[in-house]
């Protein structure tokens, strides 16, 4: 394929996320971001909270567009959370509602609304050094993002959204799990506690407004799986888009890659002669997303199967002490930053372990596969479209603890077979998961849709201010 780095154009790119670190967004967002900068594109990228020092990354100062009185309590109520001095926050909160739209942004959030009032969004393309011919977003929601000004948007330049979730299909959730009444105006919603949380039931008001401010847009949709895909041509958000790709996620090919795995153990301080299990995520135990019971279940049933051989799970992403599950024992390890160190984790493991309740494509599936290190995981949302079962890993039903363990220690007990599933996961991994080449595709995508666009709507029109 010819690509669009290929061609010589150089594009100005802006990507827009909720952070430059963090979770499967942040990743796919930031190495997006290298590939463009290392094709000869001009990307920068806005984020609502800035977590790196990378200096073609700019936080977008939601803050000090707010009013004088505002700033001040913002300002007070952090010294005093600082200096841990009592009742100082609850009054600076208390003051900040003095302000008229900051009372009614907290009327509406404490009526179940969505948090739209974000006034630095109408000046978010100046915040790149030349106006974007491009605009790449990902994440919308984590309260920094104007959703109402996504009219005016696209009427300034053409808009991507790489989708990681389905947020824009919904009245407040991320992931529906077996809900669908995100596709006929949502309301009576089952949990108003999945994330992003909402204080009352205000879905269906959502979900109508979403759907009102979709109707001023002309989109261009990205999903990393034919399974997000699907969702989105159900749901609202289907007529206000022009041209839609699946795009899989990549992996970064110079980290995430087979390494010696004794080397890797030593190293990392894991014992030379157990079987190593692993799993990472962001608040394992917790998450809403993941399926922590599950796991447990299986470690125990694996290490009853094995026969009294060692058996470590590793739970990579929380810090938490040491428990023991039958014969087997977990140790919980904090959130490494440092990509290399957890690409030792998988060379270290001999299989990684992944149950959870929903996922769309998750990068660490990617990681675990390029590192060589065989997957067991559910076959829920997109993950059975990075999984061929039993060629390129194992896929097993939800929930299902003592199906996981099964195949863990079929994996375990059979090399012949974990050599064949490695080197088949590699192979896939190469050919369709580089991120060279999987930014490739975006950047030819961009040019195909920049030439002769002309636009030029104010964004206070569209607010009608």
């Amino acid at each position: 394929m010819l690509h669009a780095f290929q061609l010589g154009t150089r594009m100005q790119i802006l990507q827009i996320n909720a952070y430059d670190e963090g979770g499967g967004a942040e990743t796919v967002a930031m190495n997006l971001q290298r590939e463009y900068r290392a094709a000869g594109h001009d990307a920068w990228m806005a984020v609502g909270f800035r977590r790196s020092q990378d200096r073609h990354v700019v936080e977008i100062p939601n803050a000090q567009s707010r009013s004088a009185l505002w700033q001040f309590c913002y300002r007070l109520e952090d010294a005093a959370v600082r200096r841990k001095i009592p009742a100082v926050p609850g009054l600076a909160k208390w003051l900040s509602k003095l302000d008229p739209a900051e009372r009614e942004r907290v009327l509406n959030r404490n009526n179940g609304g969505e948090d739209f009032y974000h006034p630095s969004t109408a000046r978010i393309l100046e915040l790149a050094p030349r106006k974007p011919e491009i605009v790449h977003c990902h994440n919308l929601h984590v309260n920094y993002f104007d959703l109402r000004l996504l009219p005016w948007l696209t009427s300034q330049a053409p808009v991507i959204f790489t989708l990681h979730d389905a947020w824009l299909l919904s009245g407040h959730c991320a992931h529906s799990f077996d809900c669908e009444r995100w596709k006929t105006g949502c309301g009576e919603c089952p949990d108003l506690t999945i994330s992003p949380a909402i204080a009352k039931d205000a879905t269906a008001a959502n979900w109508k407004l979403k759907a009102g401010i979709f109707a001023g847009c002309r989109l261009r949709v990205a999903t990393p799986s034919q399974w997000l895909m699907d969702k989105v041509s159900q749901s609202m958000l289907q007529p206000a888009i022009v041209e839609s790709r699946v795009i899989p996620n990549g992996v970064d090919l110079s980290i995430y890659k087979p390494g010696d795995r004794q080397k890797a153990r030593m190293e990392l301080g894991i014992a030379l002669d157990a079987k190593v299990l692993l799993f990472t995520s962001n608040w394992a135990r917790n998450s809403p997303w993941r399926d922590f019971k599950t796991l447990q279940d299986a470690v125990g049933l694996i290490a009853a199967k094995m026969n009294g051989a060692k058996i470590v799970f590793l739970a990579l992403g929380e810090d938490a002490p040491s428990e023991n599950v039958g014969q087997a024992r977990i140790d919980f390890v904090p959130y490494q930053k440092d990509p290399a160190i957890v690409a030792k984790y998988y060379q270290a493991a001999d299989i990684y372990l992944h149950a959870t309740r929903t996922d769309t494509f998750p990068n660490v599936i990617l990681e675990s596969q390029a590192c060589g290190c065989p997957v067991v995981a559910t076959g829920v949302g997109g993950i059975p479209e990075q999984i061929e079962n039993r060629k390129t890993g194992f896929i097993v039903k939800a929930a299902a603890a003592a199906e996981m363990a099964d195949c863990a220690v079929e994996l375990l007990r059979n090399d012949a077979l974990r050599h064949s599933i490695r080197e088949a996961a590699l192979s896939k991994i190469r050919l369709h998961n580089d991120w060279k080449d999987v930014a490739g595709r975006y950047l030819s995508w961009f040019e195909e849709i920049t030439a002769g666009d002309n636009r030029g709507v104010s964004a206070a029109k569209i607010l009608n201010v």
